[in-house]
């Protein structure tokens, strides 16, 4: 479990996530539970509410999408600087099962880290360990301008 009491033990963007998630990714309910640095990969919770549905009761493949980036993007993350990150340029998803309400567990983790840009894919899975889906992306690093 990730110990928020000690926020200097953890990257940048992993502090950052600690401290203030993004709204995006506290409405997808995203819980960090394990970090490994130097494997860049990241392990992870959504606690999907009713709210993440379509009307036919399943997480609309958006919100799947997303839960799946967060993962990869979160995984590229654990590399970076202060003041840098990492928007995806592409993203490949695949649905595999239905995802339903409940604890959805992901992780995500990094193919390859270039000069410019990392490639990295995720999983997600029910908390009974049913593949729900799977991504692959593409993303690049943006050093932010500090504000005059």
């Amino acid at each position: 479990m990730i110990d928020a009491t000690n926020l200097e033990a953890y990257p940048p963007n992993v502090q950052a996530i600690l401290k203030k998630p993004s709204p995006a990714s506290a409405a997808l309910g995203l819980e960090l539970t394990d970090v490994d640095v130097d494997g860049n990969r990241v392990k992870m919770v959504f606690h999907a509410t009713d709210a993440l549905c379509n009307k036919w009761g399943g997480i609309q493949g958006g919100m799947v999408a997303a839960m799946l980036d967060d993962a990869m993007a979160i995984a590229i993350g654990l590399s970076l600087e202060w003041g840098q990150i990492s928007p995806t340029l592409e993203m490949k998803t695949s649905f595999i099962s239905a995802a339903r309400p409940g604890l959805i567990v992901a992780e995500g983790w990094v193919v390859r880290r270039g000069k410019s840009v990392a490639f990295a894919e995720a999983e997600l899975t029910s908390e009974d360990g049913t593949l729900l889906a799977k991504g692959s992306s593409t993303a690049s690093y943006v050093t932010l301008k500090k504000k005059p």
